[in-house]
């Protein structure tokens, strides 16, 4: 790869659980490196960072947002993302545009759900992993205890690179492994000195434990390591960074966020080990190539989230794989064939924007502004034909449906709708022909009231949530048949129609249409509108609106008018027919069955499948894919399990996931079935009031 003039960017992602602190660190950063004049605070609705009214109301991140921020010659792209699994697709996108992760815990709880999820996605997505211990300074703060915890889950490659000088109130300073001294900080500058006689044993216990790890990331100093030889302070500070980068190390780093103690100490860190974009794995394209970071290529990028801000308009995120960008480039959308040229390149610091009048070249991080018709997972480029792959996005799984209050609403709701769709990945927007009904699907129901917050307070649209419409079928169980007789003379020509009707059950082969008659008891060109009839009534139901499904109906007698039959009398007819038919054919409401893989620890797998019985489901089988995990294989009525999201969040504490799929319909139980034909009876009487 050629570097030039990237080897002294750093991008680094903060994710974890929510709760952890990943602002409050990111806010430090930025204080402490002059970026900001202030110390953002989330909790008093300050931060720089946490900037949208829904954050600000709630207290936690929603959204992704970018802080650079400099360190000596060095430019570090700090990437905050949100600690909820609602919007764990900010924090999926941004680990596709870092060279490292750094997964911060809170020195009291430890990792938690979140933690554990986003550290396997991590290792799925092939990113460097580091952690953060934050929050030294709080009650019953334990670093022993935390890293016993993070070394138990995610392995022994876990080793600390500093250790914390006292803890709660005490805590003022962490001690550097690799330099072997004590670096503390007085609330305006940090002091380097001796470390404490009674911590200088632990200190060279940690060390040797780190050059237990670090010594494989070079063959001739792991030999001379192996030989009993110990590592020089010089030899350990030239193997954190390869070992960091071939993941043979997990370096721990702590400190407080709040108290800004080991802020610095972590940016000399970060510039000194951590991979820069020469390090990054190539990016896959959607034809399964590999593309380099490469800087003397054409300049190509991958656009990993969009915004759009009321003043600029929409603004793309922007990770550069290839060349170079500068003001005035014109590229293309490789999706849409779009060209624009590029008045404009900027950096963002939260909401606020700052224009890079020399450019930017591969590895960077940038913003552009107004490419309307650029999404998330596009691809710009300057040169050469490339579409890079979309970001793994969990689906969402959690549908409601919206409907408008006004009519002045429902005319802005599509477009907005839309709008907001294009932004992020984690929503979908569906029309059911079916069901008549506006359907909006999120990762679950805290992003639905985000939603529905900012079509009020951004975009002045109100909505409400009405029921989502089950899609029932409805289906006979017995042989019937029934005449159907159309007979209307009110002056004029008339109109007749008259034929009989045999239904049957015609279980998993669909709807199916027989001519029986002989003797031309119906002409053959009324035919066709006797089927049409019956199929038209089918679409509206027998029993609560439902389209009726499986049945086999036969025509097989009737009688005409030579002046007043004509196929609208026999549609008539055939409507007649089958209702009267089917009512006397034992109808019955079938319900939409779910099939779930639901994947949850060990210790939860009992309250999945107790909970599955309780609502109608079924185990229909396990496999444990993993050490201490087991997927469960589950059919359940899709009524029970269409907002399965946050039922499975507290079943599991927030570990388990799954997908969904529907699969067949089965009989609704006979209670249920009273009680959907009364709604519907209930609904059309009140809409016809």
């Amino acid at each position: 790869m050629t570097t030039s003039g990237i080897e002294e960017i750093r991008n680094v992602v903060l994710v974890g659980h929510g709760g952890a602190g990943k602002t409050s660190l990111a806010e430090a950063l930025l204080f402490l490196s002059g970026a900001t004049p202030r110390l953002g605070s989330v909790d008093a609705g300050q931060s720089i960072l946490d900037y949208d009214s829904e954050e600000i109301k709630r207290q936690y991140t929603i959204n992704l947002s970018l802080a650079p921020v400099k360190h000596g010659d060095y430019t570090i792209n700090i990437i905050d993302t949100p600690g909820y699994a609602d919007f764990i697709g900010d924090a999926i996108a941004g680990m596709e545009a870092a060279e490292a992760a750094l997964f911060v815990v809170d020195a009291v709880s430890g990792p938690q759900v979140i933690t554990d999820r986003l550290w396997k996605v991590a290792g799925e997505m092939g990113i460097p992993r580091a952690i953060f211990i934050n929050r030294m300074d709080k009650e019953h703060a334990n670093f022993d205890e935390t890293l016993r915890k993070l070394q138990s889950k995610y392995g022994e490659k876990i080793r600390p690179v500093q250790l914390p000088i006292g803890k709660e109130d005490d805590f003022s300073g962490v001690i550097d492994l690799v330099g072997m001294k004590a670096v503390y900080f007085d609330g305006k500058k940090e002091k380097i000195e001796d470390i404490p006689a009674d911590l200088i044993d632990a200190a060279e216990a940690a060390y040797d434990s780190l050059a237990d790890v670090t010594a494989e990331a070079d063959d001739d100093l792991l030999m001379k390591y192996l030989d009993g030889e110990a590592l020089t302070k010089e030899e350990m500070a030239s193997l954190i960074k390869p070992a960091f980068v071939k993941k043979k190390l997990i370096p721990v780093f702590v400190g407080s966020s709040v108290n800004l103690v080991g802020i610095n100490a972590l940016m000399d860190r970060i510039v000194r080990f951590f991979p820069d974009p020469s390090d990054h794995a190539p990016m896959l394209t959607t034809e399964d190539e590999e593309v380099e970071f490469d800087v003397s290529k054409p300049f190509s990028g991958h656009v990993f989230k969009t915004l759009s801000d009321p003043y600029v308009g929409r603004l793309s995120f922007v990770k550069i794989v290839t060349g170079e960008l500068k003001p005035g480039t014109e590229i293309i959308n490789t999706r849409t064939g779009d060209k624009a040229r590029i008045p404009q390149i900027m950096r963002a610091v939260g909401k606020e924007t700052e224009a890079l009048d020399a450019g930017a070249k591969a590895g960077d991080i940038i913003v552009l502004s107004k490419l309307n018709n650029t999404l998330t997972n596009d691809t710009l480029s300057a040169g050469h034909k490339v579409h890079y792959a979309d970001l793994p996005i969990p689906e969402p799984l959690y549908p409601v449906a919206l409907v408008a209050k006004t009519k002045a609403d429902e005319d802005k709701l599509g477009s907005t709708l839309k709008t907001m769709i294009d932004e992020d990945p984690t929503l979908t927007l569906t029309r059911d022909d079916e069901t008549k009904q506006t359907v909006i699907s999120a990762l679950g129901d805290t992003a639905i009231e985000v939603l529905m917050s900012r079509l009020h307070e951004r975009y002045h649209v109100e909505t409400e949530l009405v029921d989502l419409r089950i899609p029932y079928r409805e289906t006979i169980r017995k042989t019937a048949q029934a005449q159907g007789r159309h007979k209307k003379q009110s002056g004029g020509s008339g109109q007749f129609g008259d034929c009989w009707l045999r239904l049957e059950p015609n279980t998993g082969n669909g709807y199916e249409f027989v001519d029986e008659i002989i003797q031309g008891r119906i002409p053959r060109q009324f035919i066709p509108a006797v089927d049409k009839g019956v199929q038209e009534t089918m679409l509206g139901g027998v029993l609560a609106g439902y389209p009726v499904q499986d049945v086999k109906v036969a025509v097989y007698d009737g009688s005409y008018h030579s002046v007043d039959s004509n196929e609208m009398a026999f549609r008539t007819a055939a409507r007649i027919g089958f209702k009267a038919a089917a009512e006397k054919a034992n109808p019955i409401i079938l319900e939409p069955m779910a099939y779930l893989e639901i994947l949850v620890p060990d210790d939860y797998a009992g309250a999945v499948m107790g909970d599955m019985s309780g609502i109608r489901g079924r185990v229909m089988g396990m496999d444990a894919p993993e050490a201490g995990v087991q997927l469960i294989k589950a059919l359940a009525p899709y009524a029970e399990v269409v907002h399965y999201s946050p039922h499975l969040r507290s079943l599991s504490h927030g570990t388990g996931t799954y997908t969904i799929k529907l699969e067949g319909y089965e009989q609704v139980p006979g209670d249920l079935q009273k009680q959907i034909i009364a709604d519907y009876e209930a609904a059309r009487e009140a809409a016809n009031k």
